[in-house]
């Protein structure tokens, strides 16, 4: 009887190691489907898009299985435009400010498969985006709304929680040149009032026109401004170092009075070495320009000089130029 007991016990332990020791080869969680796309301040998912004006650039959005395990089969996730989704964040964040809206991207400048194949015993598939930006208008906020479809075979599911099956990817195109330029060395003054404490920006963004080629807002006009495309400033970079400086609004009364100049200067990180720091600095800027909108049936003259300064971080570890620049 003593023995009988005694191969129970031992039998009974075996069995309770083996099934412990097996546990963490079964699904602990669900398996659903989910962008990786992060929201960031404005509720979208800032991207950015190399432009080139004959051919188009590819944009990798990674969707991700949840779960602990590896064991889902190859599933085709079905991916679609999201217009709702967008309209609600608009009205939501903007109200009746419709010049502040989020516009969707018109299809004529993109193209992705309708679906997503995620391989057996893997958790990540990749969605490819392809862009073609030639003519965009950044003076528009574009948005690619998407958002993964329900499965019509119930193989998949997507992540019940619209943080996770749908992503808002703001399209920010980029050029050698474009970016966000440190203000504190440009100077904004009322025309005849130079002496007088002028008008400095932290950052002045700047947008992509074509691959020489950005645009500022005037003095000291930004995304805020219902009119904002009345004012914008074109930069072409030329090869020769200088920079040309114009625009295509005559009420702007833009005039230039001296020519631009730019460099480029790059310098390897001091702690991390792998990390390259290029510098792009624009100098001798002077213009005037005329505010003809800010206060009705007056119009207010600037003067704008000083300098640009752009800092790009650029990471020499990843051969993809979109991520290796950190944004």
């Amino acid at each position: 009887m003593k023995k009988s007991y005694i191969h129970w016990y031992l039998f009974s332990i075996f069995l309770l190691f083996t099934s412990c020791n097996d546990e963490w080869k079964e699904e602990q969680y669900e398996q659903y489907i989910s962008f990786k796309a992060p929201l960031e301040s404005e509720g979208i998912t800032n991207i950015y898009v190399r432009y080139r004006e004959q051919e188009s650039s590819t944009y990798l959005q990674p969707l991700v299985v949840s779960g602990s395990t590896f064991t889902n089969p190859s599933w085709d996730v079905y991916i679609g435009v999201d217009t709702d989704t967008l309209n609600t964040l608009n009205y939501e964040r903007f109200q009746n400010r419709l010049d502040f809206y989020f516009r969707e991207l018109n299809p004529s400048y993109y193209s992705f498969p309708s679906t997503v194949n995620i391989e057996n015993d893997k958790n990540v598939g990749l969605l490819k985006i392809d862009f073609k930006l030639k003519d965009i208008d950044m003076a528009e906020k574009w948005v690619l709304p998407l958002s993964i479809l329900n499965d019509p075979a119930n193989k998949y599911r997507p992540h019940p929680r619209k943080h996770y099956s749908k992503a808002l990817l703001r399209i920010n195109p980029f050029n050698d040149y474009s970016g966000t330029y440190s203000g504190t060395a440009l100077k904004i003054s009322m025309a005849g009032y130079e002496n007088e404490t002028p008008i400095v920006k932290s950052d002045i963004k700047s947008y992509v026109v074509d691959e020489n080629t950005i645009f500022f807002y005037a003095g000291n006009i930004d995304e805020e401004r219902s009119d904002r495309r009345n004012y914008k400033i074109y930069a072409t970079f030329l090869e020769s170092g200088s920079v040309n400086f114009w625009s295509d609004n005559p009420e702007l009364n833009f005039k230039l009075n001296k020519d631009a100049s730019y460099t480029v200067t790059e310098q390897k990180d001091a702690v991390r070495p792998y990390l390259l720091h290029r510098y792009i600095t624009i100098n001798n800027i002077d213009y005037l320009f005329t505010d003809y909108t800010m206060v009705p049936n007056y119009k207010i003259n600037y003067s704008v000089n000083g300098s640009l300064i752009l800092e790009r971080q650029l990471n020499t570890q990843i051969p993809d130029e979109d991520q290796s620049i950190e944004w």
